[in-house]
């Protein structure tokens, strides 16, 4: 069989990757401490649960609007504004099959061929293929560590061409934690808004926040013409598995946005959509509980990262991913590169986290605290010994 072009452009996803493998040692009984996986480790709230059992019981089983219900839609933009300070409409709203198709959606509306798309460095790794399928050019613009990877006005500034449609900007920031401070963050709209650029706001992580209140740039003046916003419920409300996001921005992007899902996907999940409203709709109490555990497993992770000697590990501010810097070990036991280190931690100490080289660097890898407290002192403890062992 004959293959396209566009699909040889993307590679599996690695995170997806090092999740199956570490999954496959289980299988065959190896004890692996799996902190690779962005994904809580909290059940989905009760409440929300129930709704979709409500909406199975009810017969809620049919096609909806293929960019969801309208009370949904009105759910999303209502919680947006109550906990961020926008002002969409209905109309400025799709829901979509998980925060990634969002971004599918977007940068198929947006990007055609040879259009620039900049990438601040270290990056998700769904965003580099996706602007590669899509046919664009993908400008990676490295954040600096010794600025814990917070990304500034000055990093992108440089890197703006006439061919440039789109800056890309997560915060918080997965792989690294790092939050744009608001600030800086309004100093990039002003930057992008001024060169005709639109900025991409990916807010997945926007409620795991730990040094500042959760804030989105589509709440700042002027913004809602120059910025879109990728959204989703998986890691707010621990739904990884429902697959349920949303794409915020102009009306004729979501008219555009809402063309391209009709044929793609129709609807999301129709019990999906009745859960997620149950969620925009309900408190925010476990939301909170678990930023809270997150809080304390972070303390504890990044200081006992910083405890191995040679390992550095910037303090992350949000998100809840610690990205350290492992090339410390490089040249010893046949390790060159943080793909080097994360194969033989999972080979030889059964540890499983994603090499830095997904994300666009190659002295990193990423651990996911969004794990037990036990688990995380086993994984530093084999860390620990991996590297004490290298020679």
């Amino acid at each position: 069989m004959r293959f396209s072009d566009r699909v040889g452009r993307i590679s599996e996803s690695a995170t997806m990757a090092v999740t199956a493998e570490a999954a496959r040692l289980r299988r065959a009984g190896v004890d692996v401490v799996a902190l690779g996986a962005g994904e809580p480790d909290f059940p989905t709230p009760e409440n929300i649960k129930q709704a979709a059992v409500r909406a199975i019981e009810s017969n809620f089983t049919r096609y909806t609007a293929a960019g969801g219900i309208p009370e949904l839609r009105e759910a999303i933009v209502a919680w947006h504004a109550r906990e961020l300070g926008t002002d969409y409409g209905p109309s400025e709203c799709i829901a979509t099959v998980g925060g990634k198709h969002a971004i599918f959606n977007f940068l198929a509306a947006v990007v055609d061929r040879g259009a620039e798309v900049i990438l601040p460095v270290p990056y998700w790794v769904t965003f580099y293929d996706v602007i590669n399928y899509y046919g664009g050019t993908p400008v990676k613009v490295r954040t600096q560590e010794s600025n814990a990877f917070s990304l500034t006005a000055d990093d992108i500034e440089g890197a703006i061409t006439d061919r440039t449609r789109v800056v890309i900007v997560n915060s918080p920031n997965n792989p690294s934690g790092a939050v744009v401070e608001r600030g800086e963050y309004e100093r990039i709209l002003r930057l992008t808004s001024g060169k005709g650029v639109t900025l991409l706001s990916d807010e997945c992580y926007s409620h795991f926040t730990y040094s500042s209140d959760p804030f989105s740039i589509a709440a700042s003046e002027g913004a809602k013409q120059n910025v879109a916003v990728a959204g989703s419920l998986s890691k707010t409300f621990a739904m990884t598995g429902w697959r349920l996001g949303y794409l915020l921005g102009p009306a004729d992007l979501i008219s555009n946005a809402n063309k391209l899902q009709s044929h793609a996907t129709s609807n999301p999940n129709s019990i999906a959509q009745k859960a997620a409203l149950e969620a925009l709709e309900g408190n925010m109490d476990a939301v909170y509980a678990m930023l809270e555990q997150y809080r304390a497993r972070r303390e504890y992770v990044v200081a006992a990262l910083n405890d191995i000697p040679g390992v550095t590990c910037p303090q992350p501010n949000g998100a809840f991913y610690a990205y350290p810097n492992i090339s410390s070990t490089f040249g010893r036991g046949g390790i060159h590169s943080g793909m080097d280190f994360a194969k033989r931690l999972l080979g030889e100490a059964h540890v499983a986290l994603v090499p830095g080289e997904a994300f666009g660097t190659t002295e990193h890898v990423r651990l996911s605290y969004a794990a037990s407290m036990q688990d995380l002192e086993e994984g530093v403890r084999r860390i620990r010994a991996f590297i004490d062992g290298l020679t």
